[in-house]
């Protein structure tokens, strides 16, 4: 499915980018882990890629800086080429769950900048290296439609961002470049081991359709088809995948 294709994931070390990483592996693609913290567990999804016959490389990078960014496209092209295939940005994350009396400027920058300003400076890079077929595939979230939970305002408003960029992306860049976002709900990630109650997490699944959390790999699966060929008329979108709870 993606063979000669080369794909960078922002943010593919852990849970649903490191599901994201070896699932394009799987179909062919040369795959770029791009991470910040998470040295070792970017390195273990290099080495079972390579293990299972791929090609991947881990780039650490803090993608709110445009040097680094630069220097992710830069260190990806040395190693498989001048073109990019596909960009799927996970990179992101809630930081702290603050209510707008306990944020200060400083945390509400911090917030949008790693879940929005990230993306911009990601996609800016990478467009002079897509051709005819190129895909990016974003990661919003649920909160970017329904507003959040409790102290979750800064990360709904940089992920509700994340959608329009999104949809206005698809318009600049079509018909070249098709440009899609996913808007997961309560999946079973180290994001809500550390910041929702379990005594949460186990209403809101149960208040899903499907009653349970998703899986990374089953967005990973979802982000596959949007990077892939068979979605060749699908642009501009930003689909749930929430089990049911909230319909869109």
């Amino acid at each position: 499915m993606f063979k000669e294709k080369t794909a960078i994931i922002a943010g593919g070390a852990r849970d649903i980018g490191r599901a994201c990483a070896e699932t394009l592996a799987a179909g062919g693609a040369n795959v770029v882990v791009v991470y910040n913290s998470s040295k070792a567990s970017a390195d273990e999804v290099v080495a079972t890629i390579v293990k299972a016959g791929g090609s991947a490389i881990a780039i650490a990078a803090d993608l709110t800086k445009e040097a680094d960014v630069t220097a992710v496209i830069d260190q990806t092209t040395a190693r498989f080429g001048p073109k990019i295939d596909i960009l799927l940005h996970v990179t992101g994350g809630i930081v702290a769950r603050k209510t707008v009396p306990e944020m200060d400027a400083p945390f509400w920058h911090s917030v949008l900048d790693l879940n929005l300003t990230s993306l911009f400076l990601m996609t800016k890079a990478v467009l002079p290296h897509m051709s005819g077929g190129g895909a990016i595939v974003t990661l919003a979230s649920q909160a970017g439609r329904d507003g959040g939970g409790p102290g979750a305002l800064a990360y709904a408003t940089a992920k509700g961002g994340v959608m329009s960029f999104t949809r206005g992306l698809a318009k600049e860049v079509g018909p070249g470049i098709r440009v899609n976002a996913l808007c997961p709900g309560m999946i079973d990630t180290t994001f809500h081991d550390s910041f929702t109650k379990p005594e949460v997490r186990t209403r809101v699944a149960g208040a899903t359709a499907l009653k349970r959390e998703g899986r990374p790999q089953e967005v990973a699966e979802f982000a596959a088809w949007l990077a892939s060929d068979a979605a060749s008329y699908v642009t501009g979108g930003c689909f749930d995948i929430n089990g049911g709870v909230l319909f869109s």
